[in-house]
């Protein structure tokens, strides 16, 4: 994993942005939280489940998680890149 987009580089104060790789069989759990995230698939073919359900998909595919959701990711078949996103939800 590698923090792409954050305070210390460039300013940014509510966001987070990672670059991450998976070997195949590896998985990311995205955990909910109290904030927004965006898993983007840049590169490779993977498995999603979701609410318990797994859906298979390719590059540019992309997932949006509210602050109360939660998802796993599977490489499928070798190298998978993905660009995640966190956006702390902001009081009002």
């Amino acid at each position: 994993m590698a923090e792409v987009l954050n305070e210390a580089l460039c300013g940014a104060k509510n966001v987070l942005g990672s670059l991450r790789w998976l070997e195949a069989g590896d998985t990311f759990r995205a955990d909910a939280t109290n904030k927004h995230q965006l898993v983007y698939r840049m590169d490779g073919e993977d498995r999603i489940t979701l609410h318990g359900k797994a859906y298979d998909a390719g590059k540019g595919a992309g997932i949006y998680l509210g602050p109360s959701e939660s998802a796993t990711i599977e490489s499928m078949n070798g190298f998978l890149k993905l660009f995640v996103l966190v956006v702390r939800k902001i009081p009002k």
